[in-house]
C-alpha cells in the first residue's frame, strides 16, 4: 500500500512538472511572437504584472513602441521562430523561475542616412546596448544587423495567477524591475 501511494505521488509530480514545462514553452513562444509582430498589448499582457504595475501600463506601451520605432531608427526582429534554450525550472521561495536564452538577430533601420563616422558611432552604441560584438553595418540599406543572445526570465507565482509571465532582460527597465521585485539572492540563484 505504501509503495502504491508513493507511486501515485511520483506520477502526480511528474505530470505537474510536464504540464508546467509544456505551458512554459507555449507561453514563451507566444511572448516572442508578440515581439516579432510588434503586438504591444500582448507583450504587456505577458510581462510579469509587478513590472507593469511599477512602470505603468501606458508608460510600458509607450516605451515598447519607442523601442521598436522612433525618430532615429526602426527595429525589427529578423526571424519568425527561434530555438529556445530552456534552463531548469527552479523553485525559489514558492515561486517557479526559468531562464530562457536564444540567439536573436535584429535589424536597426536608421531614418537619416548615416555617414561613415556616424555609422561607427552607432555601431559602438549598438554593441553597448545589445551586449554583443556582432554588429554589421549595411550601407546600402542604411541599417545594422545585430546578432545577440536574448534572455527571458519566466516566472510563475501567485501574482501571475500561476501562469508563466516574463521579464525580457534586454530591456533595462525590465531588468531593474526584476531586481527590485525578486532581489539579488534570486538573481544569483538563477545564475544571472
Amino acid at each position: 500500500m505504501k509503495n502504491l501511494i508513493q507511486l501515485f505521488f511520483l506520477s502526480l509530480s511528474i505530470s505537474t512538472f510536464s504540464q508546467s514545462t509544456e505551458s512554459l514553452k507555449v507561453a514563451s513562444k507566444k511572448f516572442y511572437e508578440a515581439n516579432y509582430l510588434m503586438d504591444f498589448e500582448t507583450i504587456v499582457s505577458l510581462l510579469h504584472p509587478e513590472t507593469v504595475k511599477i512602470i505603468g501600463k501606458d508608460s510600458m506601451l509607450e516605451k515598447i513602441d519607442k523601442y521598436y520605432g522612433n525618430d532615429d531608427y526602426r527595429l525589427r526582429e529578423q526571424l519568425e521562430t527561434l530555438p529556445f534554450q530552456y534552463g531548469v525550472i527552479k523553485k525559489i521561495e514558492g515561486k517557479s523561475f526559468c531562464v530562457i536564452t536564444f540567439r536573436n538577430p535584429m535589424r536597426y533601420f536608421f531614418e537619416t542616412k548615416l555617414t561613415t563616422e556616424t555609422a561607427a558611432e552607432k555601431a559602438i552604441w549598438l554593441k553597448q546596448i545589445s551586449k554583443t560584438k556582432d554588429v554589421t553595418f549595411e550601407p546600402k540599406r542604411n541599417s545594422f544587423n545585430v546578432r545577440r543572445t536574448t534572455t527571458y526570465i519566466a516566472v510563475m507565482d501567485e501574482t501571475t495567477k500561476n501562469e508563466w509571465r516574463f521579464f525580457n532582460l534586454d530591456d533595462a527597465n525590465q531588468l531593474t524591475s526584476f531586481q527590485a521585485i525578486f532581489g539579488e539572492s534570486t538573481k544569483k540563484a538563477l545564475g544571472l
